[in-house]
C-alpha cells in the first residue's frame, strides 16, 4: 500500500494526476459530494444554531467504504478537491465522514492539472479553510430552508408538486418581467433614407441620420432630391483602434460559447469540466480575469514565435467584480503552444475558443482608419452621412473577434467596408435613393447566455451556480427554451431612381425566436404570488446582498449562523402568515362574454395546466356545468384573446367518415388526436387540429394500424386487453395496464393465455422498483 492517499473529485482527474505522482501515491476519486442533507424535515435543527443532519446516499456507500479502508492504511491523506467553496466543503465532508485527523491530513489546491502545478501544491499544503466551508454551508442551509418552507405554500396556494428556490425565483422573475415588457411594447414605424452614390467598385452608401414618421414626409424628401446636387461638404479621417477582450471567466465563456458555438450553458460547463480534468485548461469556475506571470510569459513566447514581436502587447487585467471568489486565474489553456488538442469535436471547438481568447488578450490592438463623409443636398438643409473603415493592422484580430448578442445590428446601412477616394467639394452622382419603413423593436428575450450576463451584472449567483440555476428553472417547468415562428408583416418602400419615385409594399418575417427563454403560465403565476407575498425572495438587490454576505462569511468577517438567523426569522413569520391569509393564485383573467350564450369567459391555471372556461362553476347538479378547453402550445393566459379562446371550443369536431364510422378531432391532456371507432390516434407536430382534413386523418389511422400490426405478436380471444407485443427493449406481455417481462427461454409467440395470467399474477406480487415501468420476472 502506498504511503499517501490523494483524493480528488472525479475519476478522470484522478487518472491524469496519478500519472504525475510516483508509486508513493494512490490517487482516488470521491465522485463529487459523498454526503448531503437528509431529505426529511429534520435536516436542519433551527433551535440549535442550524445544525445539519447529513447522510451518505446509497450510491456513495461503496465509495466511502473504499476510501475509509485506504485512508486507514495510508500514512498521509491529501484532500485535493476543487479550490472553490464547494470544493472546500467536499474536503470537509471527506474529513468528517472518513474520520480523518488533523495530524495525518493535508489540504492542497491547484487551478490547473499539470505536473508542475500538482508538485507545487504537494510542496505547499494547508489545512481546511473553515471560512470557505461555512460560506458554502450557509448557502446550502439557506437554500434548503427557503425550498422546504416555500414549496408547501405553493402546493396549497397555487398548485400541487410545485417548488421554489432562492436564486431560481429571481431568474424566473427576470424572464417574466421581460416577457411582459415585450407584450406591452407598441412598435412604431419610421422611414429610413439610404442613398447609393457612384458606380461599380466606386459605389458607396450614405444615410440620413434623421428618420421620418410619416410617409408623406419621406416622399417629400425624395421628391426634393430629384435633380438636386450632392456635394462632399466635409471629410474627416481619424485613426481608431480596437482592444482585445479579457480572458474568459465562467460567465463570459458561457456567453461566447452560446454565441459562437451554439452551446447551452450546461453543455459548456460539461465540456469545460472534461478539458480541465484532462489537463488542457485551468479551473473553469472563476470570476477572475487575472493571468499568472507564468501564463503571461508563456503567451508572450508563443505570440512572438507564431506571429512576430509586433503582435505582442503585455496586459494585466483586473477583476472589476469586488465579490470575485478567491484568488483564481481566468480560464486559459495550460500550454499556450498547444493551438489544438485531441478529443471529440465539442472539446476541440471549446478548447480552440479558450485558446484564442486567452492568446488574443496578450496581443496588439487592431488599428483602423475611419472616414466620415458629410454630403450636402442643394434642395434640403439636411446632410447625408457615409462612414468607411479600413484596417491598417490586424493585431489581435488575426486570432479572435468577440461576438455580440446583436450581430445583425452591427453593420448599419450607412456603413461601408471602405469608401472610394473622395475630396471636399466633390460633386457626387446619385444612383438610387430609398425610403424604407422600419419598425422599432421590443427588448430582446433572454438566451441562456444573456440571462447569465444579467445575473452577473445584478450580483446574483456565482460561477458555480449559473448553470444549475438555468437548468433548474427549465426542469421545474417555469421556463421553456424554444423556437417560435414569426409573423409576416408588410412594410413600404419608396425608391427614387432616374428621376422617378416608385412605391412598393413588401413583407418580412418578424418576431421569430431561436433558443430563447419564455416563461410558462405556471411560471408567471408563481412569480406573481412570490412578488406579492415574499417580495424579498425575488428582490434583485436583496438577493445580491445575500451573495455579499456569503462573501463576508468566506472572508471570516461574518458568523454564518447570525446571517442565517437574520434571514430566517422574518421569513418564517411571512410563511406562516401567508398560509393563513393568502388567497389561492390561479392567474385568472376575464376575457369577455360568449357571443351566443352571453356567458362569462375566463382563463386561468388548473390542476392540469391553463384552460378557458365558459360560464360560472356550478353550485349544484341542477345548474348547467361550464365548458372547458385547454390552451394550445404557444398560447398564454396573459395574452390569449376572446377570439382566440372561442376557436378552442370548435373542437371536438367531426372531420369525415372512414369504414362507416365518424372521425372526430379533439385536444386532450396529451395533445391533439383523432378518435375513430373508440380508438385514438395522435396528431403529429405540424398538423393543426383545426385544419386537419379527412384524407390526412385516414392516412394517419392506416399508418398507426400498420405500426400496431408490426408490434403485435399475439392476441387472445379470452381477453382482448391481454397481448404479447414487440417493445423498444424486446417482447413483453401487456396485461391490462400492467407490462410484464417475458422470462428467458420462453418463446413469445408460443405463450398461452393461462401462462400470461400466471406471469402477470406473479409480477404483481413482486415489489416494484421506483422509476421502473416493467416488473422484472425471475
Amino acid at each position: 500500500m502506498a504511503k499517501n492517499l490523494l483524493i480528488v473529485e472525479s475519476p478522470a482527474k484522478a487518472k491524469t494526476i496519478e500519472g504525475y505522482l510516483g508509486k508513493d501515491f494512490t490517487v482516488k476519486s470521491s465522485y463529487g459530494h459523498i454526503r448531503d442533507l437528509v431529505k426529511s424535515d429534520d435536516a436542519i435543527d433551527i433551535e440549535h444554531d442550524f445544525k445539519q443532519k447529513y447522510e451518505v446516499p446509497a450510491d456513495k456507500k461503496q465509495v466511502v467504504s473504499e476510501l475509509k479502508k485506504l485512508s486507514k492504511e495510508a500514512d498521509m491523506v491529501w484532500l485535493a478537491s476543487d479550490e472553490d467553496r464547494e470544493g472546500e466543503a467536499i474536503s470537509w465532508h471527506l474529513f468528517e465522514t472518513l474520520g480523518l485527523n488533523d495530524a495525518t491530513t493535508k489540504r492542497i489546491v491547484f487551478h490547473e492539472i499539470t505536473k508542475p502545478a500538482i508538485l507545487k501544491a504537494i510542496e505547499t499544503p494547508r489545512k481546511i479553510d473553515y471560512n470557505l466551508v461555512n460560506a458554502q454551508q450557509a448557502r446550502r442551509v439557506l437554500d434548503r430552508l427557503v425550498g422546504f418552507e416555500l414549496s408547501p405554500v405553493l402546493w396549497k396556494k397555487v398548485k400541487p408538486s410545485l417548488s421554489a428556490g432562492r436564486v431560481q425565483s429571481v431568474a424566473v422573475r427576470l424572464i417574466v418581467d421581460r416577457e411582459r415588457e415585450i407584450n406591452k411594447f407598441k412598435s412604431e414605424a419610421a422611414f429610413k433614407i439610404v442613398a447609393i452614390f457612384g458606380k461599380g467598385k466606386e459605389a458607396f452608401k450614405a444615410e440620413l441620420p434623421e428618420r421620418f414618421s410619416k410617409q408623406e414626409d419621406a416622399e417629400k424628401f425624395l421628391r426634393d432630391c430629384i435633380g438636386a446636387d450632392f456635394d462632399v461638404r466635409s471629410l474627416e479621417v481619424k485613426p481608431a483602434k480596437r482592444s482585445p477582450a479579457a480572458p474568459f471567466t465562467t460567465s463570459t465563456l458561457q456567453q461566447e460559447a452560446s454565441r459562437k458555438l451554439g452551446y447551452s450553458v450546461s453543455r459548456t460547463m460539461q465540456v469545460a469540466q472534461k478539458l480541465y480534468e484532462s489537463g488542457h485548461i485551468t479551473y473553469m469556475r472563476t470570476d477572475s480575469v487575472n493571468l499568472s506571470d507564468t501564463a503571461l510569459n508563456a503567451a508572450a513566447e508563443e505570440i512572438n514565435s507564431a506571429y512576430g514581436n509586433k503582435y505582442h502587447q503585455h496586459r494585466q487585467y483586473k477583476t472589476k467584480n469586488a465579490s470575485a471568489q478567491e484568488a483564481h486565474e481566468a480560464i486559459r489553456p495550460t500550454y499556450f503552444n498547444q493551438h489544438t488538442i485531441k478529443g471529440d469535436s465539442s472539446e476541440m471547438r471549446l478548447y480552440e475558443l479558450i485558446w484564442k481568447r486567452a492568446i488574443a488578450s496578450q496581443m496588439s490592438e487592431a488599428l483602423f482608419e475611419k472616414t466620415t463623409a458629410k454630403i450636402s443636398i442643394s434642395t434640403r438643409k439636411e446632410d447625408l452621412v457615409a462612414n468607411g473603415e479600413v484596417m491598417k493592422f490586424d493585431g489581435f484580430l488575426k486570432v479572435y473577434l468577440e461576438s455580440s448578442d446583436d450581430e445583425e445590428d452591427n453593420l448599419q446601412d450607412g456603413e461601408n467596408a471602405m469608401l472610394p477616394p473622395l475630396t471636399k467639394g466633390q460633386r457626387l452622382e446619385l444612383q438610387e435613393m430609398s425610403a424604407t419603413e422600419r419598425f422599432s423593436r421590443p427588448p430582446a428575450r433572454y438566451t441562456e447566455a444573456a440571462l447569465v450576463k444579467k445575473l452577473e451584472e445584478l450580483g446574483i449567483g456565482r460561477p458555480s451556480t449559473y448553470a444549475p440555476t438555468i437548468s433548474t428553472i427549465q426542469n421545474r417547468g417555469y421556463v421553456v427554451k424554444e423556437e417560435r415562428e414569426g409573423k409576416q408583416r408588410a412594410f413600404r418602400v419608396l425608391t427614387l431612381k432616374a428621376g422617378n419615385i416608385t412605391k412598393d409594399e413588401k413583407t418580412e418575417n418578424t418576431g421569430a425566436e431561436k433558443g430563447k427563454l419564455f416563461p410558462t403560465d405556471i411560471g408567471s403565476v408563481v412569480n406573481d404570488f412570490l412578488v406579492q407575498y415574499f417580495k424579498e425572495i425575488v428582490d434583485f438587490n436583496f438577493t445580491a446582498s445575500v451573495e455579499k454576505q456569503f462573501d463576508e462569511i468566506a472572508q471570516g468577517l461574518t458568523e454564518w449562523t447570525d446571517m442565517i438567523r437574520g434571514f430566517y426569522t422574518p421569513f418564517h413569520i411571512g410563511v406562516e402568515n401567508t398560509i393563513k391569509s393568502a388567497d389561492k393564485a390561479t392567474g385568472e383573467r376575464e376575457l369577455g362574454f360568449h357571443p351566443v350564450s352571453g356567458k362569462k369567459m375566463s382563463v386561468r391555471i388548473g390542476r392540469y395546466g391553463p384552460f378557458v372556461q365558459v360560464g360560472e362553476s356550478a353550485n349544484d347538479e341542477t345548474e348547467e356545468k361550464p365548458l372547458y378547453a385547454s390552451l394550445r402550445n404557444g398560447q398564454s393566459i396573459e395574452t390569449i384573446t376572446l377570439e382566440e379562446s372561442l376557436e378552442l371550443f370548435k373542437l371536438p369536431k367531426k372531420i369525415g367518415f372512414f369504414e362507416d364510422k365518424d372521425m372526430t378531432v379533439a385536444i386532450g391532456k396529451f395533445g391533439p388526436y383523432i378518435r375513430h371507432n373508440s380508438a385514438f390516434y395522435s396528431l403529429p407536430k405540424g398538423i393543426d387540429p383545426l385544419d386537419v382534413t379527412e384524407e390526412q386523418a385516414i392516412e394517419l389511422i392506416i399508418e398507426k394500424r400498420k405500426k400496431d400490426a408490426e408490434k403485435l405478436i399475439k392476441a387472445f380471444d379470452e381477453d382482448p386487453t391481454v397481448k404479447v407485443l414487440n417493445g423498444r427493449f424486446g417482447p413483453y406481455i401487456e396485461f391490462g395496464k400492467l407490462n410484464v417481462k417475458i422470462p428467458k427461454g420462453k418463446e413469445p409467440k408460443d405463450l398461452t393465455f393461462e401462462e400470461c395470467k400466471e406471469l402477470a399474477a406473479a409480477a404483481e406480487k413482486e415489489p416494484k422498483k421506483p422509476g421502473k415501468r416493467f416488473v422484472k420476472k425471475k
